[in-house]
């Protein structure tokens, strides 16, 4: 559980690859540039993690390429103490990307062994969300709803209508939409029954499964 200078150098390398892609968000990229991203990665692998690459992390999951990660965050246009909905825990990268930004972060994992891995090391490494689930993340988290923002970490063959549902008023959802290769989908809420939808380019997620427990 080391983070050493070199990996520091990396990490800022990482943080220049990532802006001159076209990340401007100043809170994202020092989130990027803070965060040990090859303590969320077997030890073996640590010369992929500052990589600007999506990595496999088991249970046919991977761990999402940083650009991506900064892409999706900075989407959601998040202020301190908002409350955010993560579909997809995986490793935990992206939820620790939120925690920096000083959101409260309630988090569904569909893979058990992901779950308890994952619920287990954040803590270690001093990320706290409000909450880590082990559920369907088509269905959202209704109890703690309403949601300032949602962010779907794996690519959805439709958009979960509990999803929309469960955003607050100007809340924003980040869904990459499509089977083999999905479009990067803004929802914003603009009252009860209207959302307004922006479309951001083409990006390949591994499959958000349902129904998986």
């Amino acid at each position: 559980m080391k983070d050493t200078f070199k990996h520091k150098g990396m990490r800022q390398q990482l943080v220049k690859t990532v802006a001159e892609k076209g990340i401007t968000n100043s809170d994202v990229l020092k989130a990027i540039g803070k965060i040990p991203r090859h303590l969320f990665m077997d030890s073996g692998f640590i010369d992929h993690a500052y990589v600007d690459k999506a990595f496999p992390i088991g249970a046919d999951q991977t761990i999402s390429q940083p650009y991506t990660v900064a892409f999706q965050t900075e989407l959601l246009q998040i202020e301190e103490g908002d409350k955010i909905l993560e579909i997809g825990t995986g490793s935990g990268y992206q939820t620790a990307v939120l925690l920096e930004l000083g959101s409260k972060v309630y988090s569904i994992e569909r893979q058990k062994e992901l779950f308890k891995k994952t619920s287990k090391f954040l803590p270690k490494i001093g990320y706290r969300p409000k909450k880590l689930v082990f559920g369907d993340g088509y269905k959202g988290l209704p109890e703690e709803a309403p949601f300032d923002g949602i962010i779907v970490t794996a690519g959805a063959p439709f958009v979960p209508k509990p999803l929309l549902s469960q955003l607050a008023i100007g809340g924003r959802l980040v869904i990459p939409v499509g089977d083999e290769v999905q479009t990067m989908t803004l929802f914003i809420r603009k009252d009860d029954k209207e959302f307004e939808k922006h479309e951001f380019g083409e990006f390949r997620f591994v499959p958000l499964l349902e129904n998986k427990n």
